[in-house]
């Protein structure tokens, strides 16, 4: 029992951090409607900010993903305004290649600029454990895990208490009504797929505190991204969440009886039968 367990807490410590990192793609989906194929890209852009943050300003990587927050946003209202805003009524084909576009082009951008090297930082917290009873909990996973949860009650605040948050909720819900009402939509798909691109930058600060950051890391997160906003409800914000934490729980549990080669199979079965049984995911609307 107590191995199970230990896999649970390890699972939901990680899980957390999935859910920060794919909930910016649930978001975009579900204000713009665009299924955002380059949104792992930023995950890279996060981890590489929060990396030269550590290598030259002495910042934790925690610290570090503050600042790559603020340069996803930035760079995701740019390249909505200029790319995205002209595809938002054209075919999802279209759509579809300007994000699988956009991946290509960041991904091998960064490896010019970068090139092919793994980058890593060395903190306190990688080399310290807590014991609770018979169990024990990661530092720097218990960092992360906290890191997550804050961003995400920030998020939750954001979207339920502010005048802006009622206007992306408008807008997601019934774009020309909330023209009606004097909402610029533009402006808010602009700070929509901004605020996306920031949240899974700064998911990709925080896995910089226990994961190597390359130009390709992308690749490696962004089955698990589209995993967890199908779980959890494609465009819902609090599924991405939920759907993060069973990621994480079902991806650590099942390494107790799988060999870590195959600690995904398990998760992929979970992937189908929510897929045949609930296919709006858990916490999504089904289609009239």
């Amino acid at each position: 029992m107590t191995p199970l367990v230990q896999a649970i807490l390890d699972g939901l410590l990680v899980g957390g951090v999935y859910g920060v990192v794919a909930v910016g793609l649930s978001l975009v989906f579900g204000v713009l409607g665009i299924v955002n194929f380059a949104q792992a890209e930023f995950l890279m852009l996060g981890m590489y900010v929060a990396w030269f943050a550590w290598s030259f300003l002495g910042l934790d990587p925690m610290l570090g993903a503050v600042l790559a927050l603020a340069a996803g946003f930035m760079l995701g209202y740019v390249i909505q305004r200029l790319l995205v805003q002209r595809v938002m009524s054209s075919d999802h084909v279209a759509q579809i290649f300007l994000t699988v576009g956009l991946l290509a082009v960041m991904e091998n951008g960064a490896l010019m600029i970068f090139g092919p090297d793994f980058r890593s930082v060395q903190t306190d917290a990688q080399m310290i454990s807590y014991r609770l009873g018979p169990f024990f909990i990661s530092a720097v996973y218990l960092k992360a895990f906290v890191a997550a949860v804050a961003i995400s009650v920030a998020l939750w605040a954001l979207l339920n208490r502010t005048w802006l948050g009622r206007a992306i909720r408008a807008t997601a819900q019934d774009a020309p009504a909330a023209q009606l009402f004097g909402i610029n939509t533009r402006w808010i798909y602009g700070i929509a797929f901004g605020l996306g691109a920031a949240l899974t930058a700064f998911g990709g600060g925080i896995v910089l505190s226990f994961a190597p950051a390359y130009p390709t890391i992308g690749a490696n997160y962004v089955v698990l991204m589209f995993t967890v906003v199908v779980l959890g409800g494609l465009g819902s914000v609090m599924g991405a969440l939920l759907g993060g934490l069973l990621v994480g729980i079902v991806q650590s549990a099942s390494t107790l009886v799988l060999p870590i080669q195959l600690q995904n199979l398990a998760l992929f079965v979970i992937f189908i039968a929510v897929l045949a049984l609930r296919p709006e995911g858990l916490l999504g609307k089904a289609a009239k």
